[in-house]
């Protein structure tokens, strides 16, 4: 009886990862566009496309997610938490809608040193 609620169980997990890992690379490459419609590569980079001086090459791996909502919605107060130096001051994109914030939030996690 525990065997079949345990391959039950793992059988649902089978089916519910691939899913998953579907919805978020889709909402990755959303995020990806909104970066590219944003414009967001004239102050950032990423791999060898966009402005060297702020590079996000591994921002997915420094940065938890809320930390980098935190970074687009209001840099001026995280570049006071974390006394960044970079002039000018990022700015301030409050009024992304939600879900291209979200999206864009997911494609920067996925920037991570390999």
């Amino acid at each position: 009886m525990v065997r079949r609620v345990l391959l039950a169980a793992l059988g649902m997990i089978l089916v519910a990862v691939p899913s998953a890992l579907a919805q978020n690379k889709a909402q990755a490459d959303r995020g990806a566009k909104v970066y590219a419609d944003s414009k967001c590569s004239v102050c950032h980079s990423i791999g060898d496309q966009g402005n060297k001086k702020g590079p996000l090459d591994d921002v997915g791996s420094r940065l938890k997610a809320d930390e980098i909502r935190q970074w687009i919605v209001t840099p001026k107060e995280m570049t006071e938490k974390t006394k960044a130096e970079r002039k000018p001051v990022m700015k301030a994109y409050p009024n992304l809608p939600r879900e291209d914030l979200d999206a864009l939030v997911a494609y920067l996690q996925t920037l991570k040193k390999k």
